[in-house]
């Protein structure tokens, strides 16, 4: 039993916000749809929800088509961004609303209603604030309201629209955490849509990337990080320095265009001596050395002008003291090469 978006394109005027678009996603994950701005992941979200109709393609959830449903027949939760509570309400009732509008034969009784509403508080974190109103909460705990609210109609499917976008680094990460816990606890299948490659590694059973209205790669986390797709995929997941390569040799003994080395900046290593660094060593010179944190992050300039990044353990960099100023000589480690202009 799953989600299955099948060749779904959209557009918009002469936009085309997705462009044949397939993709299934498993009962009980939480899957992570990645991308920069405009890359489609807010439309595909829109369409899986049913706000939005797709021009082509099909929408089923758990072997059922729900292409032409209205969003309420679809056993949604969505929790968007600007957590969209209602002011004037309570956060009791602002939880308690969905049940209450629901059709009197569908409808809980008060005393079920409030049972649920507690229990959900209680999960969330916010016990004690059923009295209080949203102006009187903080980012972070809004948001565990809309998520409150979203679960209390026991959604199969759970949308989540950039929840944490608007909030501070220190709470996202503390959400994050949460988020992935109450998905666990809950067991329900969440999407959520995010621009944050952190959150997305950090969170995510699967993470989809989308560029151009086009999935670029879906995979496990650790599989999308470290065997990128193509030229995209790395860029987007985290920093990269992108070097020149030599020709590479092919059959025949003839030879290839150069490609670039794509190399992380804790796949590189750093010497104040040439001659320890080697024949494929890059010359550069420091522009900052931040020593906050658990690795050393040094910004250099290359000799052709090019910025680099280096990532050291703080036992390594103690063997190199370099400061800034230094010339320095940097070489990878590991590297990915990908056809030219792939995932472009």
């Amino acid at each position: 039993m799953s989600i299955e978006v099948r060749n779904i394109s959209k557009r918009f005027g002469h936009f085309t916000a997705l462009d044949d678009v397939s993709l299934r996603i498993e009962t009980g994950e939480l899957t992570a749809i990645l991308g920069p701005s405009g890359s489609g992941k807010t439309s595909l979200l829109r369409v899986i929800a049913g706000l939005e109709p797709p021009d082509e393609g099909s929408i089923s959830f758990f072997g059922e088509d729900v292409t032409h449903r209205h969003v309420r027949e679809r056993g949604i939760g969505f929790v968007f961004q600007h957590y969209a509570l209602f002011r004037h309400m309570t956060v009791f009732e602002n939880v308690a609303f969905g049940l209450r509008v629901r059709p009197r034969a569908l409808r809980p009784s008060n005393i079920a209603i409030k049972d649920r509403v507690d229990r959900l508080l209680s999960l969330v974190q916010m016990t004690g604030y059923a009295e209080r109103y949203p102006a009187q909460l903080s980012g972070g705990q809004r948001q565990r309201i809309a998520l409150a609210r979203a679960l209390a109609l026991e959604p199969r499917v759970l949308l989540l629209d950039e929840p944490f976008g608007a909030l501070d680094a220190n709470v996202r990460a503390e959400l994050r955490n949460w988020l992935r816990r109450m998905h666990d606890e809950f067991d329900v299948t969440s999407v959520l849509v995010t621009h944050d490659q952190e959150e997305a590694l950090e969170v995510a059973d699967r993470v989809v990337v989308l560029n151009k209205g086009r999935i670029e790669q879906s995979g496990p986390p650790a599989e999308v990080y470290h065997f990128p797709a193509n030229a995209f995929v790395c860029s987007l997941l985290g920093r990269v320095n992108i070097l020149p390569a030599p020709r590479i040799p092919l059959d025949g003994g003839a030879v290839g265009a150069p490609r670039p080395l794509y190399v992380r900046p804790h796949e590189m290593d750093l010497w104040r001596d040439a001659t320890l660094a080697g024949s494929g060593a890059v010359a550069g010179t420091v522009l900052h050395v931040n020593a906050a944190g658990p690795v050393v992050r040094i910004d250099l300039r290359g000799e052709d002008g090019t910025r680099l990044m280096v990532e050291l353990s703080h036992e390594r960099h103690r063997g190199t003291s370099v400061a800034r100023g230094d010339r320095v000589f940097v070489a990878p480690k590991d590297h990915r090469m990908f056809d030219s202009g792939a995932g472009i």
